[in-house]
């Protein structure tokens, strides 16, 4: 499947690198998946397309846009009363947020390893000008990344509180304040992992990704 992503990758004009990817940016292709993967495990379709666009087999655009998903996914289960909706929610928000910090950290990792790695092909006359192009290709794929996590964390961030709402209007309940909570805490995160100062292969030197339109998903 990877294989087969990076050749649809091509086809579809993106830039897709043949070199080796580093401990680093494998692990953050890893904690990606988390991320970039519909929030509720009853999103079956979602969860196809999704699983397509991080393997590249299809463009990212075709993912689901409708706010209204996990909603519809959390009112579809059987509960025992619409506080375990409300706890669900609040749960998928916590447990969001925990993967964030992580995540953050691995992405600086990776910027700075491709400051470095742009530097030195800049600076050095001992890299074959046939490395130049997967170089800056795998740049190109890094920042896409996190530029892509950072739109699907806006749509997750939406959908939650899209479920909320709608919860508080079907069935008010005092646990809405646990969960109102949790998509606080999980805004701040996200808005911590969104304004990362990236390298700017899609736009100028140091905006912040929630500032520039994803052009491409890596």
């Amino acid at each position: 499947m990877p294989s087969m992503g990076e050749w649809a990758a091509r086809l579809r004009g993106e830039a897709s690198s043949h070199f080796h990817l580093t401990d680093d940016e494998q692990q953050l292709r890893a904690r990606a998946w988390r991320l970039v993967m519909p929030a509720h495990e009853r999103s079956s379709f979602e969860i196809a397309l999704s699983s397509l666009a991080h393997t590249r087999m299809l463009p990212a655009a075709l993912q689901s846009s409708s706010i209204s998903d996990y909603q519809r996914a959390l009112v579809s289960g059987s509960f025992a009363s619409q506080a375990s909706r409300y706890n669900r929610l609040a749960e998928d928000a916590n447990a969001d947020r925990a993967l964030l910090a992580p995540f953050r950290a691995n992405a600086i990792r990776v910027v700075n390893a491709d400051r470095v790695r742009l530097r030195t092909l800049d600076a050095s006359t001992r890299v074959p000008a046939e490395s130049r192009d997967p170089a800056q290709a795998r740049v190109m794929e890094n920042e896409g990344l996190v530029l892509w996590v950072c739109e699907r964390l806006r749509f997750r961030l939406a959908s939650y509180r899209y479920a909320l709402d709608n919860l508080v209007v079907e069935m008010p309940s005092g646990e809405a304040v646990r969960a109102e909570r949790a998509i606080m805490g999980l805004e701040a995160e996200i808005n911590l992992v969104c304004k990362l100062p990236l390298i700017g292969v899609f736009g100028g030197e140091g905006v912040p990704a929630a500032d520039r339109p994803v052009v491409y998903k890596g």
